[in-house]
């Protein structure tokens, strides 16, 4: 019994030193490419707008999807970036986060033509990806809460795609708790993303901006 303690003590063990070290290399990446300042930030010919569900299951509007809808609006408004790829998850016909972005950013002011949907972007691995292989972006400025921009734009470099991050405002509370310790493993799943060139479920038809 004791060596099945010890065993599982040093497990423990390794994989909190591993999450920490994960974690630190990609916010010590990210250092210097994340703003909070549209005065700031440098100009983009396009912005991608990482997807996320609009409302929580009892029905309350996601605020990481409303704070990086205001972000996404503030940086065209303020003509830091011309275009806007929406990257998500459409899994379903009941289920496309990159239409349901695109009617609020119209809603709000941006114009139909001024934005691209990225249906396929089910993962940050697969938006990011798919920003150069189907869009054609070599440089973008990543939209998105900071945590989720730190991770973004070492997938960015792995892929040499200069990248740059704006960070939508974040929350706070047991829900943001809950998607802090995801966002944990998920860098530690990054690394073996990284490792075995893991690549995205579907690629496709180029698709040009102008």
């Amino acid at each position: 019994m004791k060596r099945i303690l010890k065993i599982i003590f040093y497990t423990g063990i390794v994989l909190l030193i591993t999450v920490f070290v994960c974690n630190k290399i990609v916010v010590n990446n990210a250092e210097d490419r994340l703003y909070t300042s549209v005065n700031e930030i440098p100009k983009n010919k396009v912005g991608l707008l990482l997807g996320t569900v609009k409302y929580l299951a009892d029905g309350r509007v996601n605020l990481y999807y409303q704070f990086r809808l205001d972000a996404a609006v503030k940086l065209f408004k303020s003509q830091k970036i011309d275009f806007i790829i929406v990257s998500g998850d459409n899994g379903s016909k009941n289920y496309d986060e990159p239409t349901v972005f695109k009617e609020d950013l119209i809603r709000l002011g941006v114009p139909e033509d001024k934005i691209f949907l990225d249906y396929a972007g089910f993962r940050t691995l697969d938006s990011i990806v798919r920003v150069k292989e189907i869009f054609g972006q070599d440089s973008v400025t990543i939209i998105s809460q900071q945590f989720h921009n730190e991770r973004a734009l070492f997938l960015a470099d792995n892929y040499d795609i200069d990248a740059i991050g704006f960070n939508a405002r974040g929350i706070s509370g047991k829900y943001a708790l809950k998607v802090t310790i995801r966002e944990y493993l998920a860098r530690v799943k990054l690394f073996i993303d990284v490792l075995f060139n893991v690549q995205p479920k579907f690629l496709g038809e180029p698709v040009k901006i102008h």
